[in-house]
């Protein structure tokens, strides 16, 4: 008797969720995709004068569009968390979009280089709490309770936002190659979505860019973003020290390249660096419960390999169980495989950077001058952080592990390159300058096809958009004194 009663409600269960799936698959045919995607995102639930839920959704100052949701994807029916079905089973459900502000969460800050796929890490998050994430850039339109904040910050595409609704960090290290190839290709979504007028929603991580576009950002930011990246590891991994992007010495407050007045261009020469260390206030005030320094490194790479992704989405959540505020809407332990292999091996869930349709990330080239910069900025951090001071640290020794692997890897491509056993073409090794001086000599393009309009379009809104960032943190830093 007993076990038919359990099969019963299993196959009940299983009917609920198999109907939700199609609800779900039918939406996404309509819509092209659920969720709005989260490089920056703000969602709010809209009923009044209406019988059906609507989804409003902003990028970064896009204009709003409303989304049209079934009765299936409302806030009752969402919040019943990807449903655990015993015996380390689960179906994957999509997370409440809408917070209660009423809720005493813990909450996680994910921290990481633009394009570093913090998205897996907080798609992860939610489909194991059943609670969404959020973007740093949404909160400037006001607070919001969510559990899960998705930060660039300190790079130049982020802001801290958050004011002191953070209680630790995880911090998101991915292959610094792939990263750059990944950071190049959500501006250029961003920049082709305004010119173009096509809906954000519709056009984000569906399509690589153009090969002419990503030459012109790869030679024009690659070997900043070089230094940008091990400067970014730096401030997480010290707690929030202050130090100068490029020779990675400590510099004063007042130059911090976050600091309103601070550089973030390479001086010549460069200042003399202080005697005494100094920090970011926004860590040395404990505006993060637990501090700056974050409590696990989470790899892109490993989260999304067959072999290690199921480890690794271990370790996510137990991150989430160190804190009964966020542990207690946990699916259960023996749930946590099902979950990766629902989200990473079946496919379930939003867009991400495997998405694109066209080129992938190894069919983009870096000369070899680019590649030994990587391969000079991953031994610069390796050595550190396998000192004598560092290596009694777990975190450490995680770090220096994934980027022994990202160096191995890049150090083939580097040695390829040189050998001629990876043949680069005149785009690829030249630099901007004689290359487009060959090409004007020459009469020819450096690509054939679309590309004049849209690249300068692209070019032009980056630089608009880091102007208005830095803008943006210099008056929140003003308003409050410096403590924001």
């Amino acid at each position: 008797m007993m076990n038919s009663k359990k099969l019963m409600t299993k196959a009940a269960v299983f009917l609920i969720g198999v109907t939700t799936i199609a609800k779900v698959a039918f939406y996404e045919a309509e819509m092209r995709l659920y969720r709005p995607l989260t490089v920056s995102s703000t969602y709010l639930l809209y009923t009044a004068h209406t019988i059906q839920p609507l989804l409003y959704h902003s990028l970064r100052g896009s204009i709003k569009q409303s989304l049209y949701i079934p009765a299936s994807l409302d806030s009752s029916a969402q919040r019943r968390l990807s449903v655990d079905l015993g015996g380390g089973a689960c179906e994957w459900q999509p997370p409440e979009y809408v917070i209660p502000n009423n809720i005493d969460f813990f909450k996680t800050l994910i921290a990481g280089f633009p394009s570093c796929d913090k998205r897996m890490t907080f798609i992860q998050m939610e489909a194991l709490t059943g609670w969404a994430a959020v973007d740093e850039w949404d909160l400037l339109q006001g607070y919001s309770n969510h559990p899960f904040i998705k930060s660039n910050y300190p790079h130049h595409e982020g802001i801290w936002s958050w004011g002191s609704q953070a209680d630790q960090v995880v911090m998101v290290v991915r292959n610094i190659r792939r990263t750059m190839v990944e950071y190049h290709d959500i501006l250029w979504d961003i920049a082709t979505a305004k010119n173009s007028g096509i809906s954000d929603v519709e056009w984000f991580y569906k399509h690589a860019p153009p090969m002419s576009s990503f030459f012109t950002w790869r030679d024009a930011r690659v070997m900043d973003e070089i230094a940008w990246y091990g400067w970014f590891i730096d401030y997480w991994m010290e707690g929030g020290l202050q130090r100068d992007i490029y020779n990675h010495k400590l510099t004063t407050p007042e130059a911090w390249p976050l600091a309103p007045g601070g550089r973030n261009d390479p001086p010549s020469p460069p200042p003399a660096p202080p005697e005494t260390a100094s920090y970011d206030p926004q860590c040395t005030s404990g505006r993060i419960t637990n501090g700056c320094t974050p409590v696990a490194v989470v790899s892109a790479e490993k989260l999304r390999d067959f072999t290690d992704g199921p480890a690794e989405t271990t370790r996510i959540a137990n991150v989430l169980m160190k804190d009964t505020r966020i542990s207690q809407y946990m699916i259960s332990k023996e749930a946590w495989g099902c979950i990766w292999t629902e989200l990473i091996q079946n496919g379930k869930g939003i867009r991400s950077v495997t998405s694109r349709e066209g080129w992938v990330e190894s069919d983009y080239n870096f000369s070899g001058p680019m590649l030994q910069k990587m391969i000079e900025e991953l031994d610069r951090l390796i050595t550190k952080y396998s000192s004598p001071s560092w290596n009694t640290q777990a975190n450490a020794n995680r770090l220096v592990e994934l980027l022994v692997e990202h160096r191995g890897l890049i150090q083939i491509e580097y040695n390829d390159v040189t050998s001629g056993l990876r043949r680069l073409e005149e785009r690829d090794f030249l630099g901007p300058d004689e290359r487009s001086r060959m090409y004007n000599m020459e009469g020819r393009r450096l690509d054939e096809g679309n590309q004049a309009t849209d690249l300068e379009y692209f070019m032009a809104l980056e630089q608009k958009m880091a102007d208005m960032k830095r803008s943006e943190w210099q008056a929140l830093y003003s308003a409050k004194g410096g403590s924001e």
